[in-house]
């Protein structure tokens, strides 16, 4: 597995470096074709956070903590992206009725390609111009987590989300 780690506006000690490689090595007992692993420190606002992202053989799990150090945040953003993982794991279980090592996992998602989810319903709507604030207006108004609308700016399609924080994300594409 390769590992990078970054600080954002942040320098990363050379234990914290050792200690979030230490952790993430102990992820193969879930799952053994881990290919790549990003750890991301930064500030935000007063608070340490830490950001986890895995590429388990196509399988992206992500982790973001906060906590009163990047210590703890690391063990939080850990604990969670291994939650995913036995989900992940059990999920697979349960699709084939037997108990799968971790290691046969990934080649059962390759040889069953056929039973992967199906899109049960297509929804088509007009996109009406509107500007991102008006979007996220329009998403509360429905009680949605996201909206897509055409950007009035860019006379691009856009998608508002709200986070986890209580903000909100927009989502542009890169063309």
């Amino acid at each position: 597995m390769q590992v990078r780690i970054t600080g954002r506006g942040v320098d990363v000690t050379d234990f914290l470096k050792e200690y979030a490689e230490k952790k993430l090595s102990k992820m193969t007992r879930y799952f053994d074709r881990i290919l790549d692993a990003s750890v991301v420190f930064e500030m935000e606002g007063n608070a340490p956070q830490v950001e986890i992202t895995l590429d388990a053989n196509g399988v992206i799990l992500r982790g973001v903590e906060r906590a009163e150090n990047f210590q703890a945040a690391l063990d939080f953003a850990i604990d969670k992206i291994e939650k995913q993982l036995r989900r992940f794991k059990d999920r697979l279980s349960r699709k084939y009725k037997v108990n799968i090592p971790h290691e046969e996992v990934a080649p059962l998602l390759e040889e069953h390609p056929e039973e992967e989810p199906k899109i049960v319903k297509v929804k088509r709507f007009q996109l009406k111009p509107m500007f991102p604030e008006e979007a996220i207006m329009q998403m509360d108004l429905l009680g949605h987590d996201f909206f897509v609308f055409l950007n009035a700016e860019t006379n691009q399609v856009n998608v508002v989300y709200r986070r986890k924080d209580g903000n909100y994300g927009l989502i542009e594409p890169a063309l």
